[in-house]
């Protein structure tokens, strides 16, 4: 019975820890993304100042894809 248990558990772990892993590559996709369009509406005469919330946000998805990938990685 123990094995069997053991091994639902190591797919479970298996399991989240995949799913995690998406999460933070979603996550720095999107902020990467934003981070281009950042960037773009510099070029075109967009002042930091005007931008400033969005890259606020930037930062924030940055932060927590920084914390998800770490407890991952903490718990692996």
């Amino acid at each position: 019975m123990a094995p069997e248990i053991l091994a639902k558990l190591e797919a479970e772990v298996t399991k989240a820890t995949t799913v995690m892993a998406s999460a933070t590559t979603l996550i720095k996709g999107i902020a990467a993304r934003i981070q281009t369009a950042i960037d773009l509406a510099l070029e075109n005469g967009a002042t930091a100042a005007e931008l400033a919330p969005v890259q606020a946000e930037v930062e924030a998805l940055t932060a927590a894809s920084d914390a998800l990938a770490a407890a991952v990685e903490e718990n692996t």
